[in-house]
C-alpha cells in the first residue's frame, strides 16, 4: 500500500462542485468512481481544496491510498482510461506516507479570466466572465496591489471552518492583458469561502468606476463593508498548489 500523489485538471462546468454531494456529479465522486473500478477499496481521496459548481481547475492536488502493483505513471494512464472527458489526470508521484494535499500545502494559486464585450460569446463563456462597460488596465492594477501582504479578509469570504482565522497572507496579486480580455493571478497561504471571486469582482467595480481605491483600501484595512456581489464562477481555476519539496515539479508525468 503506498500513498499517491495526483495532479488533476477539470472543466468544472458540468459538476456541483468537487466535493462529493449524495448522488450529484462531482469531480471526487467520479475520480472514486475511476479508482474503484481499478480495484480500489478505500472510503474517500484527500484533497487540497473544494471548488464551487462551475469552477475549473488545472492543479489540483488528490492524494490516494491504493495497493498499485504498477509504476506511478501507469496509474495515471489507467485513471485516464476511466475517467470521463472532462476530468483528467496530469500527474503522479509516490508520495511520503503522512503527505496531506490540503493541509500540507504552503500556498495555492489562482487565475481567474474575463473579457469586454457588450455581446456574449458562447465559445468563451465556459472559461470566461464576460463583463460591461470595459475595465480600466490602470485602477485594475492598483486595485490588485492592495491585496498584498497580511490582510482580514473578513469582508471578501467565511472561514472553511467555524471560528477559523479570516487572515490571509497574498504573496502576489496582478492582472495581465488578454486581447479584450484580463487575466488576474492570486498566490497565497489560503483562501476563505468564495473570497478570489469577491476580490474579482470589487476589482471589476473600481476598474469600471462603481467603486473608489479609496472604499477598497477602507474595506481591506477596517473592514467598515461586506462585499454582498461575487464575480461568475466560471471565469475562476485553482492553477497550482505548491508544497515544501522545493517547488519541484511532480516526478512522473503520465
Amino acid at each position: 500500500m503506498a500513498r499517491y500523489q495526483i495532479i488533476l485538471a477539470y472543466d468544472g462546468t458540468d459538476f456541483l462542485g468537487y466535493q462529493r454531494q449524495g448522488e450529484a456529479r462531482t469531480v471526487q465522486g467520479e475520480v472514486e468512481a475511476a479508482l474503484q473500478r481499478l480495484g480500489w477499496q478505500g472510503r474517500s481521496i484527500l484533497s487540497s481544496g473544494r471548488t464551487d459548481t462551475g469552477v475549473h481547475a488545472s492543479g489540483q492536488v488528490i492524494a490516494v491510498d491504493f495497493d498499485w502493483h504498477h509504476p506511478p505513471e501507469t496509474l495515471g494512464r489507467a485513471l485516464n482510461a476511466e475517467l470521463p472527458g472532462d476530468v483528467a489526470v496530469k500527474a503522479v508521484k509516490v508520495a511520503d506516507e503522512e503527505f496531506h494535499p490540503r493541509f500540507g500545502a504552503l500556498w495555492r494559486c489562482y487565475h481567474y479570466r474575463l473579457y469586454c464585450n457588450p455581446e456574449r460569446n458562447p465559445l468563451r463563456d465556459r472559461f470566461e466572465w464576460r463583463v460591461w462597460p470595459p475595465v480600466d488596465g490602470e485602477r485594475l492594477h492598483a486595485a490588485a496591489a492592495l491585496f498584498i501582504g497580511s490582510h482580514d479578509f473578513a469582508a471578501f469570504g467565511m472561514p472553511t471552518r467555524p471560528k477559523g482565522s479570516t487572515i490571509r497572507v497574498v504573496h502576489r496579486a496582478f492582472w495581465q492583458p488578454e486581447g479584450d480580455g484580463w487575466q488576474f493571478t492570486i498566490i497565497a497561504n489560503a483562501f476563505l469561502y468564495h473570497m478570489v471571486r469577491r476580490l474579482v469582482y470589487v476589482q471589476v467595480a473600481v476598474a469600471q468606476g462603481r467603486w473608489s481605491l479609496e472604499q477598497l483600501a477602507d474595506g481591506i484595512d477596517h473592514q467598515t463593508v461586506q462585499i454582498a456581489g461575487i464575480a461568475a464562477p466560471n471565469g475562476l481555476e485553482l492553477a497550482e498548489v505548491r508544497y515544501p519539496e522545493n517547488g519541484q515539479e511532480l516526478e512522473k508525468k503520465v
